[in-house]
């Protein structure tokens, strides 16, 4: 079907306490309606509801250094919303970073059992050469001086495998100062308070300089950018799997009619035994961030064709 629309794009401040801060807003003029198809289904009334909204908590006690957004401020996931004093926690992860190259170098060392092997060598010759020594002259060595001889062979093997096993620990050691390491940056790593979801910051409950605990809610976040939309329709007009049926979605904003398309994600197993209708959801992308929770729209229904 060929439409018509007339796009306007401005810059406004936003004055409701959900979307504060300077967004784009996109209104669309009226456009011509689309032809339902056969079996489609009429919803008159629809709300506009959040999929995501989330306390966001500190994970670790301390003074808030820094607080870095507003309300009204548009992030992305991971981005830093603020930062727990962590000078502590660095001096701990420098210690560590030390602590490992020591251990590193320690477990790299094998001069004690190169060492540990020549003096083996030197033993064993020492004793070959006493051996010698009673084939020529039998009485050139006494059998004492050959018994040290051979213990001091022995005790050369065994200092070989007490510097390997010393050097073995050394390994362990160095892959502890790893993992403690590791724990000491996930420690400064925890006092980043980040976004756990891209969305609006509708709510900053804490300021800088305050002190938080473990667990407090600091920020609320709303994710705008793809909503839902719930509401009723008779238990006879769905049938079989209308799942993942594509949907339209119809505003009307300040006298300028919007459509928008979506899917239909949830259908209720029950079925309200007074009114004989079952609660439907759709959820539909809101890029421009026009649409907002609270927000009444009527939807069609188009089961088996997907979105």
């Amino acid at each position: 079907m060929q439409v018509s629309a007339k796009i306007t794009l401005w810059r406004l401040r936003l004055q409701s306490p959900l979307l504060a801060g300077g967004l784009w807003l996109l209104t669309i003029a009226p456009i011509a309606a689309q032809t339902k198809l056969p079996g489609a289904v009429q919803v008159d009334s629809v709300l506009v509801t959040l999929i995501e909204q989330v306390s966001v908590p500190a994970q670790e006690k301390g003074l808030l250094a820094k607080v870095e957004v507003r309300e009204g401020d548009l992030g992305a996931e991971g981005d830093l919303l603020a930062q727990i004093d962590d000078s502590e926690a660095r001096l701990t992860l420098d210690r560590a970073r030390i602590e490992l190259d020591i251990a590193l170098k320690q477990s790299k060392n094998d001069v004690a059992v190169r060492f540990a092997k020549k003096a083996w060598e030197l033993a064993k010759t020492e004793v070959k050469r006493a051996n010698e020594s009673i084939v020529k002259f039998s009485k050139s060595v006494s059998q004492s001086e050959i018994d040290q001889l051979r213990l001091t062979a022995d005790k050369a093997e065994l200092e070989i495998e007490q510097a390997q096993q010393e050097l073995d620990v050394a390994a362990l050691t160095a892959a502890l100062k790893k993992s403690e390491l590791d724990f000491a940056a996930h420690n400064v790593s925890r006092r980043k308070i980040a976004a756990p979801i891209a969305g609006v910051v509708v709510e900053v409950r804490r300021h800088r300089g305050e002190f938080i605990e473990s667990g407090d809610a600091v920020f609320r976040i709303l994710r705008v950018d793809r909503l839902r939309a719930e509401g009723f329709v008779g238990a006879k007009s769905l049938s079989g799997s209308p799942i993942g049926s594509r949907v339209l979605l119809t505003f009307d904003l300040a006298g300028n009619r919007l459509e928008v398309p979506g899917s239909l994600v949830f259908v209720s197993p029950e079925v309200n035994p007074v009114s004989g209708q079952i609660r439907v959801w759709a959820e539909f992308d809101n890029p421009k961030l026009q649409l907002r929770p609270g927000l009444q729209a009527s939807m069609v229904i188009q089961p088996g064709v997907l979105k």
